[in-house]
């Protein structure tokens, strides 16, 4: 906007005369709908609103730079990872997951962890969490997973027997409601937290060799958690405090920062390791694949208008650069397609060409039309491939490297059903008073469920992960351990 320029307009420019009164028959009359200026402010004050994210709704974002501190130009040919010291402009969105886009900061809740970087081969978009697992590991149970966060469609009330009766009848979310309800359910803040890929991906390089890559993002201001009492505190007295906290670290100059690592596992290891390589509630040990330094995040300057650049952000796993692809992980896989869409409905079919998502490379494409198409459309150019006059043609050495595949076509589970080891092995490594809040936080969760049936079933995935941990999570609900664990 042109801030020499003081003279009010209307949405297409025309000045305005009155911006007090609406335009009526008389000072008494019904007002008039030839009033063109009052009709437009209702119109646009009445879809002010996009609608919010059905997952991450709440949230806080900034921009910043990704620079290069170690050589990995061997694992992959993605050009802003291709050199040290070189910087690439990026985008972050932190969130919370179940809650409402008024909902407090500080429930115990994953958070989102969301990364545009704006490369000169197009954008690509890391969407992770601050869990390096998930509660499940295959899309088709995401809708109702979700629903169990959300609100009881007669009561519109959060439902906890809702979400332990689905966790109880699906084991595999043990290792992530044991991370949830343990100190790192609440961060204290956005920026004192890690980040993770959870998923796992490919690398590929110029030769065209493959490897399985993880990511995670080490924060530097460390990890500093809040205790049930604070976080419930904190959501009555200053519910939006992780978003106040990372605005004012920024404005003040205390930019947060991250350091990138990567977990490397050779294409052959997926067929030989001891848990599956792309199931998303395992991680993989670092003993095994040792943590490599990539890079450096920093969060410097804050948006200029929230809806503009935090709202209409849009981030997608299917966001990819020549060098990163994706991984036969069931979950990622579903989310290729469900993150996209979600913004299309969402945002609207153009929103790759918003501001904030636009590439600062070049876009070169066919796709025309839609709804707020407000760029040039291509102007009078060809709209159509292939065509006889120079328009955009396909890269044959960006195509996504082969890779087999084999089987029936059918609805298949993980071969490996091992829910217990690595949730087990986590509560054996924390200290005694990390296990006293940890089945504190639980017990607290779990003594409103409705059912015994429901809690019994919960107290015996605890127990399989370690006796100890069911046993204090029964005695704490007042309940007898299964007799059959």
């Amino acid at each position: 906007m042109n801030q020499g320029n003081n003279k009010l307009t209307t949405s297409w420019g025309a000045p305005v005369g009155d911006n007090q009164n609406s335009m009526t028959a008389g000072s008494r009359g019904p007002t008039l709908i030839q009033d063109v200026h009052l009709l437009d402010k209702l119109a646009h004050f009445n879809r002010e609103r996009v609608p919010e994210r059905v997952v991450h709704a709440k949230g806080a974002g900034a921009h910043g730079y990704f620079e290069v501190t170690a050589d990995v130009s061997s694992y992959t040919k993605a050009s802003f990872l291709s050199g040290v010291g070189k910087r690439t402009p990026m985008f972050a969105r932190f969130s919370t997951v179940a809650g409402e886009s008024g909902s407090a900061d500080s429930v115990r809740d994953p958070r989102g962890f969301a990364l545009k970087f704006y490369t000169e081969e197009g954008n690509y978009d890391l969407v992770g969490n601050n869990t390096p697992v998930f509660f499940i590991r295959d899309a088709i149970k995401f809708p109702d997973f979700i629903h169990t966060q959300k609100r009881h469609p007669a009561t519109h009330l959060k439902n906890p027997t809702a979400v332990w009766d689905f966790w109880s009848l699906s084991p595999e979310s043990l290792h992530q409601v044991t991370i949830l309800m343990s100190d790192r359910g609440i961060p204290a803040t956005f920026r004192h937290m890690h980040g993770f890929s959870s998923h796992t991906f490919k690398w590929v390089n110029h030769e065209g060799n493959a490897v399985w890559v993880k990511y995670h993002f080490k924060t530097e201001q460390g990890i500093s958690n809040l205790t049930e009492e604070v976080g419930t505190r904190l959501a009555g007295e200053n519910p939006d405090h992780h978003t106040e906290d990372l605005f004012n670290a920024i404005k003040n100059g205390d930019f947060p920062a991250w350091k990138l690592y990567v977990q490397i596992m050779p294409l052959e290891d997926a067929d030989t390791y001891r848990f599956d390589p792309f199931d998303v509630t395992k991680v993989w040990s670092q003993k095994d694949y040792p943590l490599i330094e990539v890079g450096r995040m920093v969060l410097d300057r804050n948006p200029d208008n929230y809806f503009a650049e935090v709202e209409q952000a849009t981030f997608s796993p299917g966001t990819l650069v020549p060098g990163i692809e994706v991984s036969p992980d069931k979950m990622l896989q579903g989310r290729l397609f469900a993150y996209a869409d979600a913004h299309r409905y969402r945002v609207g079919a153009n929103h790759q060409a918003l501001p904030v998502n636009r590439p600062r490379n070049e876009v070169n494409h066919y796709q025309r039309d839609g709804q707020m198409r407000f760029d040039h459309n291509g102007g009078g150019s060809v709209y159509y491939e292939p065509n006889s006059y120079g328009g955009p043609t396909e890269s044959p050495d960006s195509k996504p490297a082969a890779y087999p595949v084999s089987g029936l076509a059918a609805s298949v589970a993980y071969d490996e059903h091992d829910h217990y080891t690595q949730p087990g092995d986590l509560y054996r490594l924390m200290s005694e008073e990390e296990r006293t809040r940890l089945i504190q936080n639980i017990v607290g969760a779990m003594a409103p469920v409705e059912k015994d049936e429901i809690k019994l079933r919960q107290i015996g995935h605890f127990y399989k992960a370690d006796p100890e941990y069911g046993r204090r999570v029964a005695e704490g609900l007042g309940l007898a351990v299964p007799p059959q664990l």
